[in-house]
């Protein structure tokens, strides 16, 4: 009997299996696979957020336009609100009857990316993805660039999976896509490649870097050609900020922006809460979260309404009086608390923005009026501002730092740009544990570090993953038998012992620069000579205390000793046998 013929999607894996076979029987570099694959889904990203723009266009044309319109100037107080209902209830209603389950943003795609091998489902993204634009469209509060990064990562991760590719890969793809997303959605792709490095992967590994930089770049330009060049805001540059201010009163909006990211992240999962809490039937809720929106809206007279991509009027930057722009930041914190909380869908990433300029502009209007005889520019200080929220909010400072100075490309602001990240996230970490993502998760009894399960390494032990095997010399070894054991180790270093006990550590660079750059003296060092102090863990300590050691010291190896004191020698824990402990733990969980 003839065998069945094999079906499209068999036919295409069978060619994908022979053309994986074909490139690795060439030993081609990885990372210009990952090179090549990551340009691809940059393309695809761009597209996708070009897309997910004509979308909120769609829904902005319907429900602001061909209804607003409808009605009469003197009833548009009345309508909005009712508007804004209409989109949340909307949005709402695609959520629920698809049954998407709740998620499908950032932390999810940490989630994803840490505990199921960068696996992210595409339909539910796509459902959030119009969600979002329905959101945004009828006029609520969400951001615009979250939702974009999640389709770009989840494009990312579609194509990991059809081409069945290694987990790592995958995650790294995953990386790739969101990285796409955001530089397309801000014109800016230093701020798209640093935020997956730091976001979603939470690795700035070598491995990791080249193809989230080459997806980023290639998302933005994708983007640009169909949306153009400008930048994502037009504000002027000025001259250099004097030292006085730096030093002085730039500090104080950082602390002020610690303080604000403390009570927005409060008021966003306060306002789940509450939402939770709610009697009546479901719908309930995002009725009365599109009514509460749609209100503030109008008492800002649309300064307020969200209604597309970088919704940030230019009147927050510093044209508007100190204590109005501070009203607006408190009522931008109560109006994205209520969208999200009450059944809109979309990002955080602008109502962040938004907050920080706002904030930013009302102090800096403040301090000009103290110091009339100093070039302080209010608008200046709404720039640097918004960094600030982004670092205390979503605890992304290296994120917060280059995307502000990409999209000003002011040299001048970056000492008063990195002082007031550095202090807000600093004085938000004083009140509040966590951030919008991280928080999102640790309610949800995800506990995550670096792009890993923070349970799961603390729980697991040095003992779980360390090496007994690993070479070692005696404090008396010659450089020459140091050398011929450094050619058998598989580690970055070798330990150093003097009757059993750790004497310290000899890398492989300390190797290297004995024998070329000590002469005649190479011939008479000894191991005692070449060893270093190191840090150590003994078999008892989590893997998260020997990661955070590792990373402290940018060291890839730590010993293992039987305690800190006595420092008898047990073994050798790497950070590639740690993250493989951690993968296997992590594969039966699943």
């Amino acid at each position: 009997m003839p065998e069945p013929a094999p079906t499209v999607r068999e036919t295409w894996r069978r060619r994908w299996v022979r053309f994986v076979g074909w490139v690795e029987a060439r030993d081609w570099d990885e990372g210009a696979i990952l090179m090549a694959v990551g340009a691809a889904i940059g393309v695809s990203a761009g597209l996708g957020v070009v897309g997910f723009y004509k979308l909120i266009d769609g829904a902005y044309f319907v429900f602001a336009k061909w209804l607003g319109q409808r009605v009469e100037p003197l009833a548009h107080a009345v309508t909005l609100p009712l508007i804004t209902t209409a989109g949340m209830l909307a949005a709402w209603a695609l959520v629920r009857h698809t049954r998407t389950p709740e998620g499908q943003n950032v932390p999810d795609v940490q989630r994803a990316v840490a505990k199921q091998g960068g696996e992210i489902p595409s339909r539910p993204v796509v459902i959030r993805t119009i969600a979002s634009a329905l959101t945004l469209g009828s006029g609520a509060s969400a951001g615009s660039e979250g939702p974009v990064a999640v389709l770009g990562a989840a494009t990312g991760s579609a194509v990991g999976r059809l081409f069945e590719l290694r987990a790592r890969w995958v995650k790294i793809l995953v990386g790739c896509g969101a990285a796409a997303g955001i530089a397309g959605a801000f014109n800016a792709p230093f701020a798209g490649a640093f935020f997956a490095l730091e976001e979603v992967l939470g690795s700035f590994s070598v491995g990791a870097f080249s193809p989230v930089v080459v997806s980023s770049v290639v998302g933005a330009v994708t983007v640009r050609s169909f949306l153009g060049t400008h930048p994502a805001f037009a504000v002027p540059t000025f001259g250099e900020t004097p030292a006085f201010a730096i030093v002085f009163l730039f500090p104080l909006l950082g602390v002020a922006c610690g303080l604000v990211s403390a009570l927005y992240v409060k008021a966003y999962f306060g306002a789940l809460d509450i939402a939770k809490r709610i009697p009546g039937p479901p719908a309930i809720v995002p009725i009365i979260g599109g009514l509460i929106t749609g209100a503030i809206v109008v008492a800002s007279r649309g300064l307020l309404v969200g209604n597309g991509h970088l919704a940030i009027p230019p009147e927050v930057f510093g044209g508007t009086a100190w204590y109005l722009l501070i009203a607006l930041a408190l009522a931008k914190i109560v109006c994205t608390a209520v969208t999200l909380g009450f059944g809109g869908s979309g990002g955080v990433f602008t109502p962040t923005l938004f907050i920080g300029a706002a904030l930013g502009g009302g102090i800096g209007s403040v301090m000009t009026s103290l110091f009339p005889g100093l070039p302080l520019h209010p608008q200046r200080w709404a720039m640097v501002g918004m960094a600030g929220l982004v670092a205390g909010a979503a605890r992304a400072p290296l994120t917060a730092m280059f995307m502000v100075f990409e999209l000003t490309d002011d040299y001048t602001i970056v000492p008063a740009l990195m002082l007031v990240t550095v202090l807000s996230l600093y004085v938000s970490r004083r009140f509040v544990a966590y951030g919008l993502y991280d928080g999102w998760l640790e309610r949800r009894g995800e506990h995550l570090a670096h792009g890993a399960d923070r349970r799961l390494l603390e729980r697991m032990r040095a003992s779980d993953a360390m090496a007994h095997d690993a070479p070692t010399v005696d404090v008396t070894a010659t450089l020459a038998t140091i050398a011929a054991t450094a050619s058998r180790a598989r580690h970055s270093a070798i330990p150093v012992l003097e009757e059993g006990r750790l004497a310290g550590l000899i890398s492989y660079e300390d190797i290297r620069d004995a024998l070329l750059h000590r002469g005649e003296l190479a011939s008479v060092l000894l191991a005692a000579d070449l060893a270093t102090p190191v840090d150590v863990v003994t078999p008892g300590d989590s893997l998260r205390v020997a990661l955070s050691r590792m990373n402290a010291r940018a060291v890839d190896a730590i010993p293992v000793v039987d305690s800190e004191q006595d420092r008898r020698y047990l073994g050798v824990l790497s950070r590639a046998d740690l993250l493989a402990a951690y993968e296997r733990e992590l594969a039966h969980e699943i």
